[in-house]
């Protein structure tokens, strides 16, 4: 399964007027979009180390870089209003269903496990590279039934690039022989400057993502063994491979 990258489509001129009248002139015409707030739990509460620090599986952030995530966090939430109307009417123009919305930002916990991981990974590496590496903070899925998949790529893509965001990663795993299938692309949007990413999925593809997310978890954990890390990598494997291409 193929799909092109961004701005390699020509839309005719009546689909990009409507996409531009949706996305850029009038966002609110994608409809109505509710911020998320994120209520803090009292598993949240005893992540946080005495003095302002954060523990968990075996991960630590200082005060000083916890206090970094959190406020990456609360520029994402901000910055998150203004791209989810473009996400929205992209979805509506490209026929595609927009799945897991309501899991658009990626939570705090999340975000410093990754920052907390890559820091530990290599050595000297500061709170604000690792932040700049993520692009995922904002994140939405596209989906289309195999038939229209690749129209359908090449569509939200296009529109949203017509609206001002840089396209900083595209990534394409449908030609692997093993592993996660998708398309995952990353861009920037033009007010806030938010990386965010796109992935563009299958009904099956999404599934198969899904079945292996706690697999992906488990092996990215700094305790898991060699042995238990090929495990895991075998069982996701195994489930994308029966993902049609």
């Amino acid at each position: 399964m193929t799909a092109l990258r961004p701005l390699t489509l020509a839309l005719t001129g009546a689909a990009l007027a409507a996409a531009l009248g949706l996305g850029a002139a009038h966002p609110a015409a994608a409809g109505p979009v509710t911020p998320r707030t994120t209520a803090v739990s009292n598993d949240a509460l005893h992540r946080t180390a005495p003095g302002g620090g954060w523990n968990q599986d075996g991960l630590h952030l200082d005060a000083a870089d916890n206090a970094a995530v959190d406020a990456y966090a609360a520029r994402a939430r901000t910055a998150e209003r203004s791209i989810s109307p473009q996400i929205r009417a992209a979805a509506r123009l490209s026929h595609a269903e927009l799945v897991g919305f309501d899991q658009r930002l990626k939570s705090p916990d999340s975000l410093k496990r990754k920052v907390a991981t890559w820091m530990g990974e290599e050595r000297g590496r500061t709170v604000g590279q690792s932040l700049s590496r993520i692009n995922d903070a904002v994140r939405f899925t596209l989906q289309w039934p195999g038939k229209r998949y690749t129209a359908g790529v090449t569509a939200a893509s296009a529109l949203l690039s017509s609206w001002g965001n840089d396209s900083t990663k595209w990534s394409n795993t449908w030609q692997r022989r093993t592993g996660y299938k998708a398309v995952n692309s990353g861009w920037r949007a033009p007010r806030s400057g938010q990386l965010f990413e796109v992935q563009f999925h299958t009904p099956e593809s999404k599934a198969a993502q899904l079945e292996t997310h706690k697999l992906y978890e488990e092996q990215r954990l700094p305790g898991t063994s060699p042995e238990r890390a090929r495990e895991l990598q075998e069982q996701q494997n195994a489930l994308f491979a029966a993902v049609p291409v």
